[in-house]
């Protein structure tokens, strides 16, 4: 696997800058991530070149590595995408210390000598699947989350929802807040965060609709929340909707990414189809 360094030729529109001022202005990088660079000794200058090495090894031994199966979209040396299945949360917790995503990260990073922090850059709920990016070092891990706040990160949702809307398109403009009396549930709530989804009814039949949902804004489940809110909650989903034996989980679905390569600059497009089919 190539190794990580990131490199900036000193140029004479520079010269009455330091180098943290340089590295904020070419890299994004953040006062508290340069510090870490500093502490690793992981910033050089040789000659008018700096040069910085990301290749330090973290302690990530928080996280217990377990093997498993992982669907890997794509990989290089700075990333990694995967596609979660359904009924596998991303974070270990009290219940799923060993068999969340993130466990099987740190034994694929074993596998592969990368002695990094485990770093989940976007988070899916665990019944629902779909794309989840894992930064293989804080800098990556910094910028996207940096795209995510400017709404350069794009993210899109294929769920299938009870019943047929009316609207075909449309948004829904509803804050969330967290219920009351529970660590889980959020409700929409006037005095809630301001929470927005776009959506498009792409299919449907006497039934069930298959709606395309994007989100300029990302509260806990938003999808899930907004689309029982108007009277079509996410087929099988037991916390806002009702459980049902067409489908494993909830029919939601992280089908699409898009984002800025953080080193090499390009834009970037994944997608990845639903393991649920109910349209012909």
């Amino acid at each position: 696997m190539k190794e990580m360094y990131l490199r900036y030729a000193i140029k004479e529109t520079d010269v009455n800058s330091n180098i943290q001022d340089i590295l904020k202005k070419k890299f994004g990088i953040s006062a508290r991530l340069y510090r870490k660079l500093v502490n690793e000794k992981a910033i050089r200058l040789n000659g008018t070149l700096i040069i910085i090495n990301l290749n330090f090894e973290e302690d990530n031994s928080n996280i217990v590595p377990t093997k498993m199966k992982l669907n890997i979209i794509y990989e290089d040396e700075w990333m990694l995408i995967v596609d979660k299945p359904v009924g596998i949360p991303v974070h270990p917790s009290i219940l799923h210390y060993e068999d969340s995503l993130s466990n099987g990260i740190r034994a694929y990073f074993d596998l592969i000598n990368l002695k990094k922090r485990i770093r989940p850059v976007n988070r899916i709920d665990s019944n629902t699947s779909g794309l989840v990016v894992f930064a293989k070092c804080g800098y990556i891990h910094s910028v996207l989350s940096s795209q995510m706040q400017k709404k350069i990160f794009t993210k899109k949702y294929l769920a299938i929802v009870d019943g047929i809307l009316n609207k075909k398109f449309g948004t829904i403009d509803l804050p969330i807040a967290r219920k009351n009396d529970s660590i889980i549930e959020r409700c929409v709530s006037k005095n809630g965060k301001p929470a927005i989804t776009n959506y498009t009814v792409l299919k449907e039949n006497s039934d069930y609709s298959l709606v395309e949902c994007t989100l300029p804004t990302g509260r806990t489940h938003q999808i899930r929340i907004h689309m029982s809110a108007i009277g079509h909650p996410i087929l099988g989903d037991s916390l806002y909707g009702k459980e049902s034996d067409l489908v494993e989980g909830q029919a939601l679905h992280s089908y699409y990414i898009s984002f800025i390569h953080p080193v090499t600059k390009e834009q970037l497009e994944f997608t990845c189809e639903p393991a649920w089919e109910l349209f012909e």
